[in-house]
Order: C-alpha cells, then structure tokens, then sequence
C-alpha cells in the first residue's frame, strides 16, 4: 500500500497491521446494524466458515457512496 490507496476488505478476509509509519490511518467502515463476530482462535474457524458466506454485501460504496463502484466490482469477485 502507498499513500491515498483505499482497501475493502470483504468479511473474513484475516487481516494484522505488522508495522506502519506514525501517520498510517485506518478507518473503519461498518453499517449501521448488525453484529460483528470477530473469530480470533482456530476454534472459531468452522463457525467463521459457516457464517461468512451470508453477510451481505455493502448497499453502498463506503467512500464513493450510492453511485461508487464497490457494488459492480463487489458482484464481479464472488
């Protein structure tokens, strides 16, 4: 990643920040609703697994809005 780049990261993509300069900003993007069950060990996988699959899809661009291009390429990757 370089500065101005945005990253989606689709439910159950595993992520970790290793290292990062002081002005590195991460910015959270949740609806509004809903509940968020973060699986942290290998025994949350086969419930991670079963879950992941039914959390819909954004019903707009986080950083474009309504008409942004999330929604296109969100479909696309499946």
């Amino acid at each position: 990643m370089k500065a101005g780049d945005i990253v989606i990261l689709p439910a159950g993509t595993g992520h970790e920040c290793l290292s990062a300069d002081d002005d590195f900003l991460v910015i959270g993007a949740y609806p509004p609703t809903g509940t968020y069950d973060e699986c942290t060990s290998v025994e949350d996988r086969p419930r991670a697994l079963k879950t992941i699959p039914k959390v819909p899809p954004p019903r707009k661009d986080p950083v474009y809005g309504t008409g942004g291009p999330l929604a296109k390429i969100w479909r696309k990757v499946k």
